[in-house]
């Protein structure tokens, strides 16, 4: 089988790659990526070494609509489409980039599979959907209703997936995840953010009151479910996958931080002191659940880890491979996040 993969050097894509590399002896992997800041070719330097010529790496944009046509003319059973602007707060910031990668790129990349054939997998999001009240659960059926320039991207780009399937007969499966976390995250997002602050000594900052509630799923979770939609989903079917695990975000930090004092044989306690409140994210969605009782019953996938065993993993990797983020953390982001998080607190 050969598969494209774009955006694989960013955190779930390279997951993806690890994982069926290590699973199939009969898989290539064409990995399109443009290195932007969270896309890092570190992420898959023991894939390289390990796997050799079942993994190629192509550097380049998806917006480039004459390199994506020179890359899919190798004709790829599976193109899978991880590339993506994700982080909420910088759409808010400026989502002139959200809607050019994740809305143009898709396109440029829609008009060259329609020339090429195969299977075309769009990886989406719980945020398309919007945010839910206490009680339910998103289905597939529900309506898009996107609240912030990240998720309307997102969910433009699922229209336009679904468009081009109708129009041109093309076959096409979206999946849409709720909150990953594990290895190769950037620091950025919740968990390494918190992870990585609280080895450095840095405050911990939590939007609001912490009780926005998210579904939270391993990244190896994802990214078998995706492998079993490749090989056996229906093509114009959506996915949801969920971990089925729902936390408010204080719990999280709080488990989270439990954890690390546990591995690094610290007192319980010692990073709490840390914990700073800052003025809520604007448009900040309260929940998020997924119902993923089509993708059970359809191909008999369920999450395979607890996230007690996710955490503890997920965990131990930041500890192992402090320089891995340090050295993302002591460049552009860090600037970024200075900036974002001092406009916050001062707002508190």
């Amino acid at each position: 089988m050969k598969v494209l993969v774009t955006g694989g050097c960013g955190f779930i894509g390279s997951n993806f790659i690890y994982y069926m590399l290590r699973t199939y002896n009969d898989i290539v992997i064409t990995n399109l990526d443009k290195l932007t800041y969270a896309g890092n070719l570190e992420n898959l330097e023991r894939a390289h070494k390990d796997y050799g010529p079942r993994l190629t790496f192509v550097k380049g944009d998806i917006l480039d609509s004459k390199l994506v046509s020179e890359v899919m003319a190798q004709k790829f059973d599976v193109v899978i489409n991880f590339a993506a602007e994700s982080h909420v707060d910088r759409s808010i910031e400026d989502s002139s980039e959200f809607l050019k990668t994740n809305i143009l790129g898709t396109r440029t990349l829609l008009e060259a599979f329609r020339r090429s054939g195969g299977l075309f997998i769009q990886i989406s999001t719980d945020e398309v959907y919007g945010s839910l009240g206490h009680e339910g659960k998103f289905t597939e059926c529900c309506p898009l209703a996107p609240n912030s320039p990240y998720a309307a991207s997102k969910a433009a780009a699922d229209l336009l997936v679904q468009a081009y399937a109708h129009t041109f007969n093309l076959p096409v499966i979206i999946t849409r995840c709720s909150n990953n976390y594990g290895p190769y995250q950037f620091p950025e997002k919740l968990i390494p953010l918190m992870i990585s602050n609280a080895i450095e000594g840095k405050r911990l900052p939590v939007y609001g009151d912490g009780r926005n509630v998210r579904d939270w799923i391993f990244v190896d979770d994802h990214v078998c479910a995706i492998d079993l939609i490749m090989r056996s989903g229906k093509p114009g079917q959506v996915y949801n996958i969920g971990g089925d695990c729902e936390k408010r975000n204080l719990d999280l930090l709080h488990e989270l931080l439990a954890e690390m004092e546990c591995q690094l044989n610290l007192p319980p306690q010692h990073f709490h002191h840390l914990i700073t409140f800052i003025a809520d994210r604007p448009g900040h969605d309260l929940r998020y659940a997924m119902d993923f009782s089509i993708l059970a019953k359809e191909l008999n996938w369920r999450p395979k880890y607890s996230f007690e065993e996710g955490l503890k993993a997920t965990v131990a990797w930041y500890i192992e491979n402090k320089s891995w983020w340090t050295r993302i953390k002591s460049g552009e982001y860090i600037h970024y996040y200075d900036r974002m998080y001092k406009h916050r607190l001062a707002c508190v």
